[in-house]
């Protein structure tokens, strides 16, 4: 099992002694470093800075949202990050949810499980550099047709100017639903998990079935997961349950609408908490959000999370190491860093 820290997006500005942080974790041994990005801070920018300090750990998003750029862009900045950091570049995508596509970025969000997939060829196909990259795909046309709204019919198959340090970038899929589970065991090099109870069967299920189709990338022993996992060492379980509520009632009252399009509120639906999540999201959306985060069951953030005393973290994370996961991304100051790495990596 290995350590990530996942340092999220900026909570209205710039978090502090960030620099310290990330080189405690490399000092401790984590494998990672990952940032995030939703409709404030890119998840770039605090990547390659904070990362610039590092020799070791891995840099990873988590994730770049795919409507916030084209999939050339996004490959042109793999690229770019990997030259830079010497290898080290982990990119992670993720669809986000309609309520940012649609809203922030002003781009469609339907059929996302096909926009990944054409997603991800585009960008092998820039780092592969095997020509001038087209796509016929009907999301991200390459050239732009030349009868296009808009277009001036000038558009030119182009090849990458530079070569990539690596053709085979690490492409990690950020996914809940068990079909985009699936596509990112088909076509990815791992898997970046949120809300994740370890010992639930439909995600083993999803990912073999990846596996198993014709032309996957990868099979079960070379496939990574990265789970983000909240991790929290403290005397009484309870509290660091409460500590945590706000967080999950964010995700499963909070992110997305109801009638099916809040994806983290169906993770908890599958798992048999759907009179749960339905009153969380009446009272969340109601502006109750304190009343939200009470009503979450206790055991549902304990099957989620690494709650609690050291004794006790020690028998849940079996669970864990027995896992399809090979990466807990935890948040947490540098003392806490310190109390994870002792528990997880001995």
């Amino acid at each position: 099992m290995q350590l990530g820290l996942n340092v999220g997006y900026w909570a209205g500005g710039p978090p502090q002694d960030m620099d310290a942080l990330v080189a405690e974790a490399e000092r401790l041994g984590f494998d990672s470093m990952w940032c995030a990005e939703a409709y404030g801070s890119d998840v770039l920018t605090p990547l390659a800075w904070w990362g610039s300090r590092t020799t070791s750990l891995r840099l990873g998003t988590a994730i770049a949202q795919m409507s916030a750029r084209q999939p050339a862009a996004t490959a042109m900045a793999a690229m770019t990050l990997d030259h830079l950091s010497g290898g080290r570049f982990v990119l992670g995508l993720g669809a986000s949810g309609p309520q940012v596509v649609e809203g922030w970025y002003g781009m469609p969000f339907e059929k996302p499980l096909a926009r990944t997939r054409e997603y991800v060829g585009i960008l092998r196909d820039v780092w592969a550099r095997g020509g001038p990259v087209t796509n016929d795909g009907p999301a991200y046309p390459l050239p732009l047709p030349a009868d296009a709204p808009r277009a001036v019919g000038l558009g030119k198959p182009l090849k990458s100017s530079i070569r990539p340090l690596r053709e085979d970038i690490p492409v990690f899929l950020a996914a809940e639903g068990p079909k985009n589970v699936a596509l990112a065991a088909e076509v990815c090099d791992g898997w970046i998990a949120m809300l994740l109870d370890p010992q639930e069967s439909f995600y083993a299920d999803a990912l073999a079935e990846g596996f198993a189709r014709e032309g996957a990338r990868r099979s079960a022993e070379d496939f990574e997961v990265a789970a983000m996992v909240p991790f929290i060492v403290h005397d009484d379980v309870e509290q660091a349950v409460d500590l945590v509520r706000p967080f999950y009632a964010l995700y499963f009252g909070g992110m997305g609408a109801k009638g099916g399009k809040n994806f983290h509120a169906n993770v908890a639906i599958r798992m048999g908490y759907e009179e749960d999540v339905v009153a969380i999201q009446d009272l969340y959306l109601d502006g109750k959000k304190d009343e939200a985060a009470a009503r979450i069951p206790s055991e549902l953030i304990q099957r989620m999370s690494l709650l609690g005393p050291a004794d006790k973290i020690r028998h849940d994370l079996a669970a864990w190491e027995d896992s399809f996961v090979t990466t807990l991304l935890v948040q947490g100051d540098a003392a806490m860093l310190r109390q994870t790495a002792e528990l997880v990596l001995g």
